[in-house]
């Protein structure tokens, strides 16, 4: 098998997806969850595609985010070649760069593969880093 390169790493960091479309906000003081349980990308390595869930909550303030684009933005991952914790992280990004929320938190629950489950998350603003035992 192949070895990990630095292409492995950056795959799908990069690529343009549909744009994430918003709508302005009428309310305060309240969160939003949006789960998206049929979530499918590709592993950049092997070309074998992962399955999970992403969920999305967050804090709006001035923007709500507009679903049919999310969907629309959410399959085009789909074909994308991108390690799964690369994807969560850049959901995190592109949600926060279209609605600038208050808080923003995404968890990627991923299909075990190998014998082995993962679970994701990346926050917004960034949550302190877990301690070294």
């Amino acid at each position: 098998m192949k070895k990990y390169t630095d292409k492995h790493a950056h795959s799908g960091i990069d690529t343009v997806l549909p744009k994430l479309e918003c709508f302005k906000n009428q309310f305060k003081n309240y969160e939003i969850t949006v789960s998206i349980p049929e979530f499918t990308s590709v592993c950049p390595r092997t070309g074998l595609p992962d399955f999970g869930t992403i969920t999305i909550r967050y804090i709006p303030d001035k923007r709500c985010m507009e679903l049919k684009s999310l969907k629309m933005y959410i399959h085009a991952y789909r074909n994308l070649g991108i390690f799964y914790e690369n994807a969560v992280n850049r959901i995190l990004r592109d949600f926060v760069r279209a609605s600038k929320p208050i808080q923003a938190v995404v968890t990627g629950e991923f299909n075990a593969r190998g014998g082995m489950k993962s679970v994701v998350e990346a926050s917004y603003p960034p949550k302190t880093r877990l301690k070294k035992s």
